[in-house]
């Protein structure tokens, strides 16, 4: 029962994370106008940044001692909210030609958001949830670079605000939820 819990968590966690407008979806949608495998190419080397920094925290976890962790969740669920701000702020325009799996992953591996995710929301779902929660995780990133270039080819923009409105949420639950663990360890 947790276990199938934890994939859902992580699927809800990485489907909301992959949706919300920035440069890599507008490179997405821009490139998916070409084709779908073209903006799907875009998220997969966005992807792959992803996992190479699950391995590099998943690899340290162990050696960062326990009362920094409150600290870097606390951190965390700061961005995360801030995250469901920007997520309903942004727009999903792109002016970019370029896109391939290269540039989504340069995307990724330089995009400070990213890369403060893992060191803070990404190191408390490994360490809260475990990692079936990272298939879970991974399984929501994968649905959303098939589809969404698969829509933007054919569908109008017009539906964007519904999926900020739902990513946003589910990242201010997640951000809130942080923030609550945190405060309980200060204690």
């Amino acid at each position: 029962m947790f276990q199938a819990y934890f994939i859902l968590y992580g699927y809800a966690l990485g489907l909301s994370l992959a949706a919300p407008p920035g440069p890599v979806n507008a490179l997405i949608a821009n490139e998916s106008m070409k084709s779908t495998l073209h903006g799907s190419s875009i998220g997969a080397g966005a992807m792959t940044a992803d996992a190479i920094f699950l391995f590099l925290i998943y690899s340290v976890r162990l050696v960062i001692p326990v009362y920094i962790l409150k600290y870097l969740y606390l951190v965390g669920g700061g961005v995360m909210i801030y995250l469901s701000y920007a997520v309903l702020k942004s727009n999903m325009q792109s002016r970019s030609k370029k896109g391939n799996y290269f540039v989504g992953l340069t995307m990724g591996l330089t995009n400070p958001f990213q890369i403060i995710w893992w060191i803070t929301a990404g190191l408390f779902l490994i360490n809260r949830f475990s990692m079936v929660s990272m298939g879970g995780f991974f399984l929501g990133i994968v649905t959303w670079i098939l589809i969404f270039p698969a829509l933007m080819s054919k569908v109008n923009v017009k539906y964007s605000p519904y999926v900020r409105v739902a990513s946003s949420s589910v990242l201010i639950i997640f951000g809130a939820y942080m923030i609550l663990i945190s405060s309980l360890a200060f204690l």
